[in-house]
């Protein structure tokens, strides 16, 4: 087979577009749970998990324990203005028990739980669940379900809140979906993950940060949007901001028509070409005179994740206006010119923290390259500690001791 050698063709702006979204990343990965909280979590949910499947309770017998939402899904973030992050686990009842109520079923589980000396005194009764508060780290929330015989997809049912009825719900078909989602490559002319070392070498960027570590496109996007989110709305005290499904699921939506049909400049086109789709996925209905809203899991039939926006019209005044917030932010950090521009740009989106960290490690970085003369400039880019920039100029260690 012939094989022909590709090189990019270098120029300042793609390369600036390079690290713009090497930066992006590099908050992403910030934002991740560390290996530490991910470990203990994990731990906490098997022994959960073998706890609640080995209750003798007949009615208990064939459970499903699963953990679902962000955690499942891997776009969990650490959180904002408070300590602990939560894990969302479904206790599956296999055999039904379609005739009890929800509230009953729930009791079940939450006797079960109360039975152990080491969960009674964290647990804590929530409208359609239980949690467990782990001090210091995180809480679990654990909802039970029965399969739902409508459900072609091997669909759930779930207690409404006021424990009187059950919904339709599938978070093992939506975990699916998104994950089959994620696994779509896009098609780029100049992708800056894919790039090779000589290609890297020769656009004279940064080799992009603990490649082990990449969650790709869709995965990040969740997770900086949840952030902006996050920041968006920190200091409205209205409870309106737009729920995590409701961004996962048009996210995921629009990134597999993005890529179903286009072929991109770059990841930072991308990026902001789903942002600017999402609103596309929401279906709209006039019913009465109104205008009412759907986001719909895909995975089973009835379940609407913005069925709230249609009791609370304000949560729907606040979705769009976030979204017109989250398009334009995006857009000014892919042509922000200058890393101050692009580091103002990121903290007024995620916050001083999470971007004065990624900013620590770099300067570490940058530091630890001086002191063993290992420190460089390349043009459009500034001070690097990559020698792959193979028209890098060395910068002299300067040990500040004055002249």
């Amino acid at each position: 087979m012939n094989t022909q050698e590709h090189r990019f063709p270098v120029d300042r702006d793609w390369r600036r577009r390079a690290e713009i979204y090497r930066y992006l990343e590099e908050i992403g990965q910030d934002l991740d749970l560390t290996e530490a909280q991910i470990e203990k979590a994990r731990r906490e949910h098997d022994k959960l998990c073998n706890w609640l499947a080995t209750a003798l309770e007949p009615l208990l017998i064939e459970i499903i324990v699963y953990a679902h939402g962000s955690f499942a899904l891997g776009t969990a973030n650490k959180p904002l203005g408070r300590a602990e992050f939560d894990i969302d686990l479904i206790c599956l009842l296999k055999r039904g028990h379609a005739g009890l109520d929800p509230a009953s079923i729930k009791r079940l589980i939450g006797n079960r739980l109360k039975e152990s000396s080491e969960y009674r005194h964290i647990l804590e009764e929530k409208k359609r669940c239980w949690r467990l508060n782990f001090p210091g780290d995180f809480h679990i929330d654990v909802a039970v379900t029965i399969p739902n015989p409508s459900c072609v997809n091997n669909g759930e049912l779930v207690p409404d809140k006021a424990l009187k009825a059950w919904h339709p719900t599938n978070p093992q078909g939506f975990k699916v979906l998104f994950e089959k989602r994620a696994a779509l490559e896009p098609r780029f002319k100049r992708s800056f993950v894919g790039l090779s070392t000589v290609d890297a070498a020769a656009a004279q960027i940064e080799p992009f940060p603990e490649q082990s570590k990449l969650k790709g496109v869709l995965r990040r996007l969740v997770q900086l949007l949840k952030r902006h989110r996050d920041y968006h709305f920190l200091d409205i005290e209205q409870d309106v901001a737009p729920i995590s499904v409701i961004i996962t699921t048009l996210a995921m939506r629009s990134y597999e028509h993005c890529v179903g049909w286009y072929t991109f400049g770059d990841e930072l086109e991308l990026l902001v070409e789903v942002i600017r789709m999402m609103p596309h996925f929401i279906d709209t209905d006039t019913k009465d005179g109104r205008t009412t809203y759907a986001v719909w899991n895909e995975t089973t039939i009835g379940e609407n994740f913005a069925d709230r926006w249609n009791a609370e019209p304000e949560r729907v005044n606040a979705f769009y206006a976030w979204h017109k917030k989250a398009l334009s932010d995006f857009e000014a950090v892919r042509d922000a010119v200058g890393l101050d521009a692009v580091i103002g740009g990121a903290r007024e989106q995620f916050g001083h923290r999470v971007v004065d960290r990624v900013m620590a490690k770099r300067n570490k970085s940058v530091s630890d390259a001086r002191k063993s003369n290992g420190l460089l400039v390349a043009p459009a880019i500034g001070l690097t500690t990559s020698r792959a920039a193979s028209a890098s100029v060395s910068i002299p260690n300067n040990d500040f001791f004055g002249e």
